[in-house]
């Protein structure tokens, strides 16, 4: 019996056949909607090795549990400025990289 050779495909070519490519709307939420729960588990995950509750963290950042419940499970989109205020508190570092066609943008 021949063997039959499984046909090897990237996980962007899987994205473009089911998600649509890059920049159609469906493709943009579904990496959106990615991106923040990936976020949502970072913030999660540092607020644990710091031992802090929901609540302590909230009081740190100056928000209730409640937000701070919604960031980690990624049902609310948050600013900017609540997720630096989050990380800071956490004592943590976060870096952003922008890239700009096929290279990342640096600030100097």
């Amino acid at each position: 019996m021949e063997k039959q050779q499984m046909k090897k495909v990237s996980l962007s070519e899987m994205k473009d056949k089911y998600l649509g490519k890059i920049g159609t709307d469906e493709r943009d939420s579904y990496e959106y909607e990615l991106s923040m729960e990936v976020l949502g588990k970072m913030i999660r995950t540092a607020r644990l090795e710091r031992n802090l509750t929901q609540e302590e963290l909230g009081k740190l950042v100056g928000v209730q549990k409640a937000q701070i419940s919604k960031l980690e499970s990624s049902t609310n989109s948050a600013t900017i400025d609540t997720i630096l205020k989050v990380f800071k508190a956490l004592k943590t570092e976060i870096s952003f990289h922008v890239k700009l066609d096929d290279a990342f943008l640096r600030l100097d």
